[in-house]
């Protein structure tokens, strides 16, 4: 094995988020016993101590040249997304992936590697919060929301808070091999890997109030009858309007068609009734109007990327009200 030891350059700026920048501080500045696994140096733009969101500061190790030979190059998070940063601070990361080194946005640092150019093209990941943001600012990004961390040609870019150990558990293998990555996951008391994506915690927004009291009754309506079925005429009817007339407006309304509605609002009110209660796979999807428990987990796992049975195991009570719990659940 090589005795190079892989060099990180960890960038400090104004207003840094103090966890996500302990994060990899803490992981690429572990030592094993006998052996130190990276070279951590913080950077910044300029030398002056950084402040975080608060009273904590940071003193850089050095500027911008500390990054030209580092192997790792991380952004941890960014605290003001409608700003690119400093053009220097682009160019750094640019010319450190074109010459192979891995560039990492964690969270919203991901902002900062798409500033720079860097993501055009190209799959990534950051923040469900910031979804529809990003979206809107880089579009010739491939936003994936459903990944916890992406690499695509040495850009890694991670989802939440929490994504960050992930992804730089992530590197500790790459470089080092799973058997020193689960030793690094042991010495910090985390998994050494994390199944499923972001999805599973994604809040899904409730359909915004309108000035159209009609569906805005009818939402109501639907939300105290989840359980039975509902037709596209059935629901025109009762809004009073024809049924070309009542799509439109629902959509406009919602956003969504009246199955997407439904369906989001069914699952929305599943995750309730398996973080708070005991209730039986089958119980649940008749209250909810899924019919059966099959189409209930079809349509939780697709959304989730977890079955029902690993929901209620993440988020459920510990001392759930008892009604049946069948063992084959799942």
């Amino acid at each position: 094995m090589s005795a190079h030891i892989p060099v990180v350059a960890l960038f400090a700026y104004a207003d840094f988020s103090p966890f996500h920048f302990a994060v990899p501080y803490m992981v690429f500045n572990l030592e094993l016993p006998g052996r130190r696994l990276f070279e951590l140096r913080i950077v910044a733009s300029g030398i002056p101590p950084q402040s975080a969101e608060r009273a904590m500061t940071v003193q850089p190790d050095g500027g911008l040249e500390l990054a030209e030979t580092a192997d790792i190059l991380i952004i941890p998070g960014w605290s003001d997304l409608g700003t690119a940063p400093q053009p220097e601070l682009m160019t750094a990361l640019t010319r450190a992936h074109a010459r192979g080194a891995h560039v990492v946005g964690l969270c919203y640092g991901a902002y900062a590697l798409a500033y720079a150019g860097l993501l055009d093209g190209k799959r990534a990941a950051t923040h469900w919060m910031a979804e529809r943001d990003f979206q809107d600012r880089f579009p010739c990004v491939k936003l994936d929301m459903n990944a916890l961390y992406v690499e695509e040609d040495r850009l890694i870019t991670s989802a939440g808070t929490g994504a960050g150990l992930d992804c730089c558990l992530y590197l500790v293998r790459a470089y080092h091999g799973p058997a020193i990555a689960n030793k690094v996951a042991r010495m910090m008391v985390i998994p050494p890997h994390r199944e499923g994506g972001q999805a599973q915690f994604i809040e899904q927004p409730m359909a915004v109030s309108t000035q159209d009291a009609h569906v805005n009754r009818l939402l109501d309506f639907m939300r105290e009858h989840l359980g039975s079925q509902h037709s596209i005429d059935e629901l025109a009817t009762r809004a009073a309007m024809s049924r070309r007339t009542f799509t439109r407006h629902f959509y406009k309304a919602t956003g969504m068609t009246v199955v997407e509605w439904l369906v989001n609002e069914r699952l929305r009110r599943t995750r309730e009734l398996l973080e708070t209660t005991s209730m039986s796979v089958e119980k649940i999807s008749e209250l909810t109007g899924f019919r059966t428990a099959l189409s209930l987990r079809q349509h939780f796992k697709k959304r989730f990327q977890v079955s029902p049975r690993d929901w209620r195991r993440t988020f459920g009570r510990k001392s759930a009200p008892t009604e049946e719990q069948p063992a084959h659940e799942a």
